[in-house]
C-alpha cells in the first residue's frame, strides 16, 4: 500500500497510513483530530502542544500529553500565566514532558498572551478569524500543504500579540488539528466530519 494514501483498517474504515497502525494515533485520528476547538482552554492547550511538537513527531507529544497536562495545570491559562522562573526550572527536571527551556517559557508567555486577548474578544475569535474560504482536497499526503497564506497571517498576528513558537507551519498544523482546514484525505472516513466544511 502506498504510504501516502489510504489504508482500509480491520474495521473497514479508510484512514491515512499514519493513523492506521499505532492505536494511540488511530484513536486520536478517529475521535479528535480535525474537530472544531472553540473554547479558550482547549485552544491554548492545542497551541502549547503544537509548539512543543516543533521538530518532533506528533506521536511523541501525544504519548506525553497526560504528563504535559499534569505539568501545566491541565493547560489552565490563568494558572500557567503565573508560573515563575522556579516553575520553569522545575519543569526542566520533569522527564514526562519535552524539556526544552524555550518551549516551556513559550507556554507561559502564551498563557499570558491568551489572558491579554480577553480584552479584545478572546483567543478563540482571534484565531478563527483566519479560517480560509476554501479547504484543500488532498488525495495523498503529497497533496497536503504544510502552510498557507492564512497560517502565515495567523502566525504574524499572534506574534504581534506576544505569542511565541507560532510559526506558519506550526499554525497550519494547528488549523488542521482544530478543524479550520480539512486535510483529511478525500477517501478517508473522516473527510467532512468536522461540520466546518461540507
Amino acid at each position: 500500500m502506498d504510504p501516502q494514501g489510504i489504508i482500509i483498517g480491520d474495521d473497514g474504515l479508510a484512514r491515512p497510513a499514519w493513523a492506521s497502525t499505532d492505536p494511540l494515533l488511530r484513536e486520536y485520528y478517529d475521535t479528535e483530530w480535525g474537530l472544531p476547538v472553540r473554547d479558550e482552554h482547549g485552544l491554548y492547550e492545542r497551541i502549547s502542544l503544537e509548539a512543543f511538537q516543533a521538530g518532533l513527531s506528533w506521536v511523541t507529544i501525544l504519548r506525553k500529553r497526560p504528563a504535559f497536562r499534569a505539568a501545566f495545570a491541565d493547560f489552565n491559562p490563568d494558572t500557567v500565566a503565573a508560573f515563575t522562573e522556579d516553575d520553569v526550572e522545575r519543569l526542566l527536571q520533569d522527564p514526562g514532558i519535552v524539556r526544552n527551556r524555550l518551549k516551556i517559557r513559550a507556554a507561559v508567555t502564551n498563557a499570558q498572551a491568551t489572558i491579554a486577548l480577553r480584552d479584545e474578544g478572546g483567543l478563540v475569535d482571534f484565531v478563527w478569524q483566519f479560517q480560509p474560504s476554501a479547504t484543500p482536497t488532498p488525495l495523498t499526503y503529497a497533496d497536503v500543504p504544510t502552510q498557507s497564506p492564512e497560517s502565515a497571517a495567523l502566525s504574524k498576528a499572534l506574534r504581534k500579540k506576544g505569542f511565541a513558537f507560532v510559526g506558519p507551519t506550526t499554525m497550519f498544523a494547528l488549523m488542521e488539528a482544530i478543524g479550520m482546514v480539512d486535510t483529511h484525505l478525500v477517501d478517508s472516513h473522516r473527510r467532512g466530519t468536522s461540520g466546518v466544511w461540507i
